[in-house]
């Protein structure tokens, strides 16, 4: 009897951790805390997913560049000939493949985020955001940036994001559940800057500012966690880095916040400025519905392109990096109005085709050399001369984006120079206030209206004064 006892306490032991087992996984399974893991799921893969596309694409745009530079490093003059494949070549594949997949694609992704809807009939989204056009927006942007062209990957990266986010949200099963499209594609577009621009806060202040109106607390969870997954797996395969770390900077006083102001005021009028002769092109591109047209007039840009580099040089070239790196580095930097000319007028040309590519780092580096050109003409030391670099910076991309916010807080993680985010914001509110009396509209804004228009009863909405001009 006192040995049946003693095999049975084992068994009972077992038995009750077993039932104890069953109690914990049924109160998961059956509980909100199920809910919170599927909820938070397609998040989490989407993020890691996103991050790898991002770091895939980074790495192959940058080869591109680099493979460019170099061929015109030693023959200047066959820019004849790669600026006219690589812009011809972008503009066919979105032709003919994904016209959705032009240009920058945070319009694109702006579009989706205010068509979507989560009945799957009535949802609009998928126009913009898709596996394609994933595809396509890759395939383009790296085509021209063979060629040199003066675009980003940042935009792109955003769409590609957002075409992640909305795909993983497709394939959910009809018992998983319901989960909002529109906060997944916003979560999106906060994923996607994270990894392109190692800026974690940067992507949740952009998802804030530029993609909805939307109080945060109704999709905070799902923007923390994707931003940090995306960007800690970019920083897993990529390591820890800063896009532009650590730039020497000045202590200044009040006297130099009115150099800062010239500074700022002329790189958000000339941001503005720059989109407005943008939509121009995009415009004139739009009209032509015939191939043969839309060619010749994509071609004639090439060779525009082709002598703004042989005119202002290989600063011309590129999304802007290796200005970027001399200005804020070198020594002894030499700003010339000459880099200023071609990174402006170099990044018009080139989005102006209708290939893919995006406008966020070639407005920084376009500030850059507008803050330098000042810098070099004011005489100022090498740290006050990064400041106003820096300034450039944040107030040329306010210009094209409209978004003050997000820009102060890109440039001050991409530089880690935390000592002058007053004077970041300071010079990105000067150019917004600017901006707005040229255009009240951001670039991102005219081009969303246009991709809607374009797809006949996606949506109505008050007519844009600039489409009817």
């Amino acid at each position: 009897m006192e040995e049946q006892d003693h095999h049975s306490i084992p068994i009972r032991i077992q038995k009750y951790v077993w039932s104890r087992l069953e109690r914990v996984r049924q109160f998961v399974w059956n509980s909100q805390a199920k809910n919170f893991v599927l909820l938070a799921l397609p998040y989490q893969i989407s993020a890691i997913l996103t991050a790898l596309i991002a770091v895939g694409y980074t790495k192959l745009f940058q080869k591109a560049h680099q493979w460019n530079h170099d061929l015109l490093a030693e023959k200047p003059l066959m820019v004849l000939l790669t600026a006219p494949i690589a812009f011809v070549t972008s503009w066919w594949l979105v032709r003919y493949f994904s016209p959705m997949s032009g240009g920058s694609g945070i319009p694109q992704l702006m579009a989706a985020v205010e068509v979507a809807k989560d009945e799957e009939r009535n949802d609009g989204s998928w126009r913009f955001l898709n596996v394609r056009i994933i595809l396509v927006k890759i395939a383009s942007s790296i085509a021209l940036a063979f060629g040199g062209g003066s675009i980003g990957r940042e935009g792109p990266t955003l769409q590609l994001a957002g075409s992640v986010y909305r795909t993983v949200h497709k394939l959910l099963p009809p018992f998983w559940p319901k989960v909002s499209r529109k906060v997944m594609m916003i979560t999106g577009g906060a994923a996607g800057l994270s990894a392109a621009f190692n800026t974690p806060l940067g992507g949740i202040v952009f998802a804030i500012e530029e993609l909805t109106r939307t109080h945060i607390a109704k999709f905070r969870t799902a923007v923390l966690s994707s931003v940090i997954l995306s960007g800690m797996t970019a920083q897993w395969i990529l390591g820890p880095y800063l896009l532009y770390g650590y730039p020497k900077v000045a202590t200044v006083g009040p006297s130099f916040m009115y150099k800062l102001l010239a500074i700022s005021a002329v790189c958000g009028l000339l941001g503005a400025a720059s989109c407005k002769v943008l939509l121009v092109l995009d415009k004139i591109r739009r009209s032509m519905k015939r191939w043969l047209p839309q060619f010749l007039f994509v071609l004639l840009l090439a060779f525009t392109f082709a002598g703004l580099v042989l005119t202002f040089g290989q600063v011309t070239l590129g999304s802007g990096d290796r200005l970027l790196d001399e200005y804020l580095f070198a020594s002894q930097p030499t700003p010339h109005w000459k880099d200023a000319f071609g990174r402006i007028l170099g990044s018009v040309v080139s989005m102006g085709a209708g290939g893919a590519g995006g406008v966020f780092a070639p407005a920084l580096s376009s500030g850059a050399a507008i803050g330098g050109l000042f810098g070099h003409w004011f005489g100022e030391d090498r740290g006050e001369l990064n400041m106003m670099i820096l300034g450039g910076m944040c107030a040329f991309l306010t210009g094209v984006t409209r978004s003050p916010f997000t820009s102060a807080i890109l440039v001050l993680e991409m530089t880690d120079r935390h000592s002058v985010i007053f004077q970041l914001m300071y010079a990105s509110m000067i150019a917004s206030v600017v901006a707005h009396t040229l255009d009240k509209k951001s670039y991102y804004e005219r081009m969303k209206n246009r991709l809607l228009d374009s797809v006949p009863g996606l949506r109505k909405h008050d007519p844009d004064p600039e489409e009817s001009e």
